[in-house]
């Protein structure tokens, strides 16, 4: 899997009248893993959302220095982009296989299959309840599943909104050990969080966003390093995960 470059310039977005972001700009190089944190209200979840092109934005968008903002949705998701929302929205009836199987629909017939072997090799747990329906899978079989599944659409850029959210903290732990893992592989990773302490752990860079505009930025390290960040921001999400 190669990831893939992200450059975001300019970026304005919203829901109907109301403009929730103003100005933004993020990148994320090719096989990075970039985390965007910021407490609940942010605009972090709308810059995801328009990036992928559920909702009207201006400004530019480019993969690998090529425009793709004029896109709708579905071609963005043909050129290797894939989100893996906050609720999940997983098929709540079907089975743990039939969704993931479902990620692939996309791909040819003679990969499938593999893609679903690679998939219950990163989620043991999910091939150990491949038969079981999805709704009756705990948050954090949920979250491994949405991960799943968007996996088995080969993404060059996953993007994930809150995937901590609602999860014990040794759930936590796993889910970001499993991003950390996923990086290695070569995928460009932009990682949206309010668990602040946990996505600094295994990022390469972060923002910070604060009422849809972004206000710092810059190494983890650094950001932890930084005394208003710290009593702002690196209190979300409770303890070390």
């Amino acid at each position: 899997m190669t990831g893939m470059s992200l450059q975001v310039d300019d970026f304005c977005a919203g829901y109907g009248r109301t403009q929730v972001l103003n100005q933004v700009s993020v990148k994320a190089d090719a096989g990075s893993l970039v985390t965007i944190i910021g407490a609940n209200g942010a605009g972090k979840s709308t810059l995801l959302n328009a990036i992928m092109g559920i909702l009207p934005s201006t400004g530019s968008i480019a993969l690998d220095d090529r425009r793709i903002d004029m896109l709708p949705l579905e071609q963005r998701v043909v050129n290797g982009m894939c989100l893996v929302p906050e609720r999940r929205e997983l098929f709540a009836d079907l089975t743990v296989e039939d969704n993931l199987r479902l990620g692939a629909f996309r791909r040819r017939r003679d990969v499938r299959q593999p893609a679903l072997e690679a998939a219950f090799t990163q989620f043991p747990r999910l091939k150990e309840r491949r038969r079981q329906i999805a709704r009756t899978l705990s948050g954090g079989e949920r979250q491994m599943l949405a991960i799943g599944r968007a996996l088995m659409a080969n993404p060059r850029l996953l993007m994930l909104d809150e995937p901590s959210l609602g999860l014990a903290p040794l759930i936590v732990r796993e889910i970001f050990q499993t991003l950390t893992a996923l990086r290695e592989t070569g995928v460009t990773i932009l990682l949206v969080e309010q668990n602040a302490r946990a996505a600094l752990q295994v990022a390469d860079y972060a923002y910070v966003m604060e009422l849809g505009a972004i206000t710092a930025q810059g190494a983890p390290s650094d950001i932890e390093k930084n005394s208003r960040l710290i009593e702002s921001y690196l209190g979300l999400g409770g303890k070390d995960y």
